[in-house]
């Protein structure tokens, strides 16, 4: 989606037309994500762009485009330029761990030993007292 929509819409309250705006990018990114992936990837990514016009737009992540569009509303532009292209992703390589866990014996690892309690006095043996 390449698009420049208009913030202005005399028979709508600007702000109803700035959250019919984050309507559509919102469905497009649905409708984008809902497609079969091309062979060899996990994921859809969509990189964004959005700014007041296409030469002053900037690159953003998906989770800030309706704030971006906020952003531009609040600045009284009279447009707002919106990009999202789907493209193809790899899942993140997992970090893999190259020490060992902690131990679970817990007295060791404040190097204390374990002392036996001696019982009660005046108890006996027998556990009479």
């Amino acid at each position: 989606m390449k698009k420049t929509f208009s913030l202005k819409d005399p028979a709508k309250a600007d702000p109803r037309v700035v959250e019919a705006i984050k309507n559509d990018v919102r469905k497009y990114a649905k409708r984008e994500r809902r497609k079969p992936l091309p062979e060899g990837f996990d994921l859809w990514e969509l990189q964004c762009r959005v700014g007041p016009e296409a030469a002053l737009a900037e690159g953003r992540p998906f989770k800030e485009v309706a704030a971006a569009i906020d952003a531009v509303a609040a600045g009284g532009g009279a447009t707002v330029y919106v990009e999202i292209v789907a493209v193809g992703a790899k899942w993140p390589a997992r970090i893999q761990r190259t020490e060992d866990p902690p131990s679970s014996d817990f007295g060791a690892a404040s190097g204390s030993q374990a002392t036996e309690v001696p019982p009660a006095s005046g108890a006996g043996e027998d556990g009479t007292g």
